[in-house]
């Protein structure tokens, strides 16, 4: 027994001592390091502070529930007497976040080249990023504004806002897929004389063309839900009726506008999924 114990601390030992334990332990050791510490440490602290700045009081919630559930009240039931005039807005609204999207994706593609730094030298994809942050930084709801003032009310304006906004966030999406690629086959096609547009049509787009569907897809339905409030500014679509309705407390309204913004963004979503898996 005893001659078979030490056969066993023998082998633990070796096991121990071999060059890829020991390797393992260090990089286990070089996890915590002083830097990672502090980098917690200022996480933490500017998670406090955010905290503080946002006013943030759970127990103000609870307290005030009760009102909450008494507002909530004043929506039931919800009052269906203008479904036709709800249900044409509605139309109107997704046909804003379609072509919004489409518009987007069409000036995202070369913008998302020229922003990728493993397709462009860097003194174009610096000024190229800056542009996209500017288009996503402001939001939908001011492009609107902007946008009513130089084509006038109407859904045009809210189609106008969701594009720059969207092409912003899908040009930042689509080149960080574009940097991902694999190298391999673009340096393929490159070696057989093809130009950069060849390069990127047959060796970037086929490798990114997954990921840009599923993007676009998704921003098709976050332009929906966002088209739905920009009315609130005349740019169109059932946002003119919600406003009205929250503007003369007709919350009955307000709730079938909401039950029907939530069936078409459900049936949005199914279709999105099925078109989503047939191409990709």
């Amino acid at each position: 027994m005893n001659k078979i114990t030490n056969n066993f601390n023998r082998i633990d030992k070796t096991i121990i001592a071999t060059p890829a334990v020991i390797e393992m332990l260090a990089q286990e050791k070089k996890r915590v390091t002083n830097t990672r510490i502090m980098f917690v440490l200022g996480a933490a602290i500017i998670l406090v502070f955010s905290a503080l700045q946002s006013e943030i009081n759970f127990l103000t919630l609870f307290q005030k529930s009760g009102n909450m559930v008494e507002y909530i009240q004043s929506y039931f039931p919800p009052d269906f007497s203008d479904w036709k005039i709800y249900l044409e807005d509605t139309i109107i609204t997704i046909s804003m976040g379609l072509w919004g999207t489409i518009l987007a994706a069409i000036f995202a593609v070369p913008f998302s080249i020229l922003a990728s730094e493993n397709m462009s030298p860097i003194w174009i994809v610096q000024p190229i990023r800056r542009i996209l942050d500017a288009m996503r930084a402001i939001n939908e709801v001011v492009f609107a504004l902007i946008f009513v003032v130089a084509v006038g009310l109407g859904p045009f304006a809210g189609v106008l806002a969701l594009f720059v906004h969207t092409a912003g966030t899908l040009g930042k999406l689509f080149s960080e897929a574009v940097e991902s690629i694999e190298p391999g086959p673009v340096e393929g096609i490159r070696a057989t004389g093809a130009s950069k547009i060849q390069e990127i049509i047959f060796g970037v787009i086929p490798q990114v063309m997954p990921l840009w569907t599923s993007f676009v897809l998704y921003r098709f339905e976050s332009n929906v839900r966002s088209a739905s409030v920009l009315g609130i500014v005349g740019a169109g679509g059932i946002g003119v009726s919600l406003y009205q309705s929250f503007g003369s407390f007709l919350y009955q309204k307000v709730c079938a506008i909401l039950i029907i913004l939530i069936l078409a963004t459900s049936i949005i979503d199914l279709l999105s999924a099925k078109l989503r898996n047939w191409l990709v």
